[in-house]
């Protein structure tokens, strides 16, 4: 039996998951049970770990994967969980969607060719994306219609949000975003960088998913979103 807070972190770690394939940081779990402190929110983890039904990846900070939900929740979740670690999945009353996160070198016959851009900084922004380098094979059901592209991650300022140094974000091309969205965004049309995107006021603030980097705060003028993460490729 879980306690409501429990039952409501479990749930928005799933939610989160299956929207983007990478769990959220300590900081919007404690915002979004409106805790006071982030040590509820490891007490809570743990908790939920000691009773199986999350598990904290080895060697990767603060990655999270749901094993299993309430049974009163999705019944068939759990009769049925024998998945690869790096993939995570689950249902919520929808059919549920294969994970954002894919290791590289599966589903290579049905893969789908997207572009590679370049670089990205995820730390210290860099110059603004290249033209094309090469294409990556990407498993169909990462993609949502539109068009993508995708891009290696140079930096580590995005780790505690599951993207590490070297990792391959895939990128759905488009200006708009919601306030939470990882995105690619376009500073002063000159430097590109990889951060979650939030509003203050009437600026925009580009958050980083490291304690080590400062959000950095900007008119709406200077900044253009050049797409949302909606997949992440790691190769090991």
């Amino acid at each position: 039996m879980l306690t409501r807070k429990q039952h409501e972190l479990l749930l928005f770690i799933h939610e989160r998951l299956k929207e983007s394939g990478i769990p959220p940081s300590f900081d919007e779990m404690k915002d979004a049970l409106d805790l006071a402190s982030k040590s509820g929110i490891h007490r809570l983890i743990t908790a939920l770990e000691e009773r199986g039904f999350i598990r904290r990846l080895p060697n990767r900070a603060r990655a999270l994967e749901v094993l299993r939900l309430p049974d009163s929740i999705a019944p068939g979740l759990n009769s049925a969980k024998k998945f690869s670690p790096s993939v995570i999945q689950g249902s919520l009353g929808r059919t549920p969607e294969p994970s954002r996160l894919h290791t590289a070198g599966n589903d290579a016959a049905a893969a789908i060719s997207v572009p590679v851009m370049g670089r990205i900084a995820a730390g210290v922004p860099i110059s603004a994306i290249q033209n094309q380098t090469h294409t990556i094979s990407v498993p169909p059901e990462m993609l949502r219609g539109g068009e993508h592209y995708a891009l290696e991650v140079k930096g580590d300022s995005m780790i505690e949000a599951g993207i590490f140094d070297g990792d391959t974000v895939i990128i759905r091309d488009g200006s708009t975003a919601t306030p939470g969205d990882i995105v690619v965004a376009l500073v002063d049309d000159e430097e590109a960088t990889l951060k979650r995107f939030r509003r203050k006021g009437d600026s925009i603030a580009l958050e980083a998913a490291n304690p080590a980097y400062e959000t950095r705060i900007f008119g709406p003028d200077r900044v253009k979103v050049q797409g949302r993460l909606v997949g992440l490729i790691r190769r090991y």
